[in-house]
């Protein structure tokens, strides 16, 4: 009876392993690739508008030194406030590589956040890797024995993850790519999103 007890107050609970038909590693390269000539194209733009900006670009001459431009007056950035010098048109500030420095571990959905996590588990058959929560952590599990006449060898992998206060274990979902990358996803609480 007290065995009982302690098993649901521990709420261990197991998660199924659902196989999938594609490939993490072919995702994640097509993505890489899209973003890099989306960016390659927004440098050719960038490029584009400068030769454009300075196709009357001329020399001042006379007592004053230093250039102007057709394009405006320049302003610079200086903390939070732009100082305005004359010389040339500015554009607003922008560094696409910011958007990327977000947690790998949440993805922005429609309908909220979700944790994403990834577990390299491509040494092991599909059989052998178990998920499952226990309380508030995640455990990843897997074991592989082989067994010949003359030895017997054994790989295993452990992985504990500790999940954001409130997720409900019902609603996570694992997922394993034909390379053998184990996903596992579950929606983030509100308690965690506004922390």
């Amino acid at each position: 009876m007290q065995t009982r007890s302690k098993s649901k107050m521990s709420g261990e609970r197991r998660i199924d392993v659902t196989r999938s038909n594609y490939s993490v590693i072919d995702t994640e390269f097509d993505s890489m690739r899209e973003r890099f000539e989306n960016e390659m194209r927004r440098v050719e733009d960038e490029m584009q508008r400068l030769r454009r900006e300075f196709e009357g670009y001329k020399p001042v001459t006379g007592a004053r030194s230093g250039y102007s431009s057709s394009a405006g007056p320049i302003q610079t950035y200086n903390g939070d406030r732009y100082q305005d010098h004359g010389l040339m048109s500015t554009r607003p500030i922008y560094d696409p590589y910011l958007d990327n420095l977000k947690s790998p571990l949440i993805k922005d959905e429609s309908d909220g956040k979700t944790l994403r996590l990834r577990f390299d588990v491509a040494q092991y058959k599909p059989e052998e890797v178990t998920v499952k929560t226990v309380g508030n952590r995640l455990l990843v599990h897997a074991k592989h024995e082989e067994k010949t006449p003359s030895r017997t060898a054994y790989r295993e992998y452990n992985q504990e993850f500790m999940l954001p206060r409130g997720t409900n274990p019902e609603q996570i979902s694992s997922t394993l790519s034909t390379d053998g990358v184990l996903t596992v996803e579950a929606p983030l609480p509100q308690l965690a999103i506004q922390q």
